[in-house]
């Protein structure tokens, strides 16, 4: 098992920034990616960021267009989401999740932290 928890989110307004990080604890070394998906009220969970925990790049989704930074401290078993530029479309919850595969369903998943932007 690994276990995720997030923090750092809050109320921002559009064109601020946020750093959102996860903890994760347990068996992390059987971890092959780690990233993050979000969830808006009424709309399904999407992907935002990820990346192979062994190295490698990171890979986005299209709208996060150069706002968005996925980044870890392995030693420390974190991973960070920075969050610039931000727009009220970005409200969500926002989840950190983790996997022992490259692909297919995310195993674990965090309790999310709250994002919400105004305008």
């Amino acid at each position: 098992q690994v276990q995720l928890v997030e923090s750092g989110g809050g109320l921002v307004q559009a064109g601020g920034s946020l750093r959102l990080s996860c903890a994760a604890s347990g068996r992390t070394f059987s971890t092959s990616r780690m990233g993050w998906f979000r969830q808006a009220p009424g709309k399904e969970r999407e992907f935002v960021a990820a990346f192979i925990w062994s190295g490698g790049s990171a890979y986005y989704a299209d709208f996060v267009k150069g706002r968005f930074t996925i980044s870890r401290d392995k030693a420390k078993n974190m991973v960070y989401l920075q969050l610039r530029s931000l727009k009220p479309e970005d409200t969500a919850v926002y989840y950190c999740a983790a996997d022992s595969d490259r692909s297919g369903p995310w195993d674990y998943w965090g309790q999310g932290t709250q994002v919400t932007v105004s305008s």
